[in-house]
């Protein structure tokens, strides 16, 4: 009986190393400024050599907690699991309790980089592991401005479905990106039809990168089922239908970043 269960035990926990359980994150209020806090989502991986502190788009934010999981819809916030399984500790950043929405502008201002700073201080303290930046459409802004003002702190950058609308405040290759000294990785969709997010203007980002070491930029053309505004998370501009094969393409980059 003692050989049964002991089998069943090692069958667990090899199924959990090959598929992941899932754990629960944990919702934390970081102050980041006098009287102000942002709110920052984590979860720890099982013996990660890395941290991707995640940055969505629209307004910014996570939607609600509930039962250790962060609610959103926003590409990188429901595909939170495939970092995870990715081995990847995971660090999404919130909003300001002094703002309800991260609008373009904002995301280029000395209030947000002093927001930044300090949650991406509070992440490296809950593990001893290097910290890449990904954003997410608006979200790409703030990571952008992040590599620029913070790099020193960081690893790396990844920028999916790039704001590259010059009309548009702090749109990415608008940024000083001959400022980014660490490896920068550019993922987008072939179909993506935001009009702030053209495929036709994201090679402007990598001519920007003169000083990165090592960039690359990787276009797909995967998924299925896009639904509503061509702008939202669940259009081709959300990876719609392709969530783990995109983050797989991420992870399998961020552990081997070559141009």
């Amino acid at each position: 009986m003692r050989g049964a269960v002991t089998r069943l035990l090692v069958t667990l926990a090899l199924s959990c190393v090959s598929f992941y359980c899932h754990a629960e994150g944990t919702l934390f209020k970081v102050p980041t400024r006098e009287g102000v806090t942002t709110t920052l989502f984590w979860e720890p991986a099982p013996n990660a050599k890395a941290t991707v502190l995640l940055f969505p788009g629209g307004a910014g934010g996570f939607g609600k907690v509930e039962d250790g999981k962060a609610m959103g819809q926003n590409f990188l916030v429901r595909s939170e699991p495939f970092f995870i399984a990715n081995g990847f500790n995971v660090a999404i950043f919130g909003r300001p309790s002094d703002s309800q929405d991260l609008d373009y502008a904002d995301r280029i201002s000395e209030t947000h980089m002093a927001d930044v700073r300090k949650v991406l201080d509070f992440v490296k303290r809950k593990a001893d592991a290097p910290v890449w930046i990904v954003g997410t459409s608006r979200g790409t802004i703030s990571a952008a401005a992040t590599a620029i003002n913070l790099q020193t702190d960081i690893a790396g950058l990844v920028l999916t479905s790039s704001v590259v609308s010059y009309k548009k405040p702090g749109a990415v290759p608008k940024q000083d990106l001959a400022a980014i000294r660490v490896p920068v990785l550019v993922l987008h969709h072939t179909k993506d039809a935001c009009p702030h997010c053209q495929p036709f203007e994201v090679p402007a980002i990598l001519r920007g990168l003169k000083n990165a070491p090592v960039k690359k930029e990787i276009m797909v053309n995967g998924g299925e089922n896009p639904t509503g505004n061509v702008c939202e998370a669940l259009h081709w501009h959300g990876y719609i239908g392709m969530e783990r094969e995109a983050v797989d393409l991420i992870g399998n980059w961020i552990k081997n970043p070559v141009n």
